[in-house]
């Protein structure tokens, strides 16, 4: 049976599948990145990983994957292949499409960003499905973003387009990683609200997810936080509908979670502060963490429909 390698690298953990020519899912495994054993055992781990999933399409589906697309964290050249950096996993300049491509035995392989290739799964068969502009915004340790323009995802020049969690929302705001201060990220992430609400409740352990929990309990120090980070939310997310108008504008990862607790306040925060612009529809995520390996699988068909085109 037709098939292509779908591998989704994470900074804890790898989802992959093997997915059929109509997008089924023929097979799903997950297994553990294992980087604290350092960089370049990570890079054999997601070889390896590839490399079990071929053998098992050769024993359980009859024939070998077809191609394969993997979709990493961090700063990416899809164009040449390259995983140029990852803070969480510790590599610099990894040729991943050639160290796959010679372990698969020659496939084609592509390689996208991790939230681009989530978004491309969110935008073609997900919650943007027929919306021919989206954004795609998944709130999670940090925040980014990818730009869906008519079935496909927009990198950029340089590959950074959508690093909407860098936009400054507060000025005076708290320092980011990056090297400025008042990131979106840094003040509606659910890194962000896990933060706050752990020094607002005292509870060093409490997480995003506590803290939603306690604003639909009525907390008046949880709604205080919730409340701040969707403001800064709210804030960001005109911004970049004033330069994109998008369609729809989905929003996932860990803090979306939260359903209307989310959605609700965020919807309204948002219309409050447009003004000419047209207000996109609002929506969940639809695929949750499967997205990128889903994603995956629809570069890799891409990647063969090209070939077969050109």
């Amino acid at each position: 049976m037709k098939h292509v390698i779908a591998l989704d690298v994470g900074g804890t953990g790898m989802k992959a599948a093997l997915v059929g020519a109509d997008g089924t899912l023929l097979h799903e495994a997950r297994r553990a990145t294992g980087r604290e054993r350092g960089p370049d055992a990570v890079v054999e781990s997601v070889l390896a990983f590839a490399a079990d999933l071929r053998a098992y399409g050769q024993e359980h589906l009859g024939e070998s994957a077809r191609a394969a697309g993997v979709a990493v964290p961090g700063i990416v050249d899809g164009e040449n292949g390259i995983a140029v950096y990852a803070a969480n996993l510790g590599w610099r300049d990894v040729p991943m499409r050639l160290l796959l491509g010679e372990r698969l035995g020659g496939v084609p392989v592509a390689l996208g960003h991790d939230v681009r290739t989530g978004g491309l799964a969110e935008g073609r068969i997900g919650a943007g499905k027929g919306a021919d502009r989206f954004l795609f915004v998944p709130l999670g340790t940090g925040i980014a973003g990818a730009i869906g323009i008519a079935g496909t995802i927009e990198a950029g020049a340089h590959g950074y387009a959508g690093e909407i969690g860098h936009i400054v929302i507060r000025p005076d705001g708290p320092d980011c990683p990056c090297g400025q201060r008042g990131c979106l990220e840094t003040l509606a992430s659910a890194g962000a609200v896990s933060r706050a609400w752990a020094a607002a409740s005292g509870d060093p352990e409490a997480d995003a997810a506590d803290c939603a929990k306690a604003v639909e309990s009525g907390d008046p120090k949880a709604v205080a936080v919730w409340l701040n980070a969707v403001d800064a939310l709210a804030a960001g997310l005109v911004t970049a509908l004033t330069l994109l108008d998008p369609r729809t504008l989905i929003i996932g990862g860990g803090l979306a979670e939260a359903g209307e607790t989310l959605f609700t306040p965020l919807r309204a925060a948002v219309e409050e502060r447009v003004t000419f612009q047209r207000l996109p529809h609002i929506v969940p995520a639809a695929l949750g963490d499967t997205a990128g390996c889903l994603g995956a699988g629809l570069l890799a068909w891409d990647l063969l429909s090209t070939e077969v085109s050109a």
